[in-house]
């Protein structure tokens, strides 16, 4: 996904899957004082696991091939 930061690919890489996988966990978990769930906070949680899968499967593992 960052090809264009030559030897700083694979930490850009590791950084960027610690930051959505923070979102994400944040963002699928979130309960109001009520124990209610935020739909753009869920959203956007959701958002961010479709990228940090992306991430993980295509660049870090190369398991998969997205066009």
């Amino acid at each position: 996904m960052f090809e264009f930061a030559g030897d700083w690919e694979k930490p850009i890489n590791y950084l960027f899957l610690a930051v959505t996988a923070f979102i994400a966990w944040h963002g699928i978990r979130y309960r109001d004082e009520e124990g209610k769930t935020d739909f753009v906070r869920l959203l956007f949680g959701c958002i961010a696991a479709a990228f940090f899968f992306m991430v993980l499967f295509q660049d870090v593992l190369g398991l998969v091939r997205f066009a």
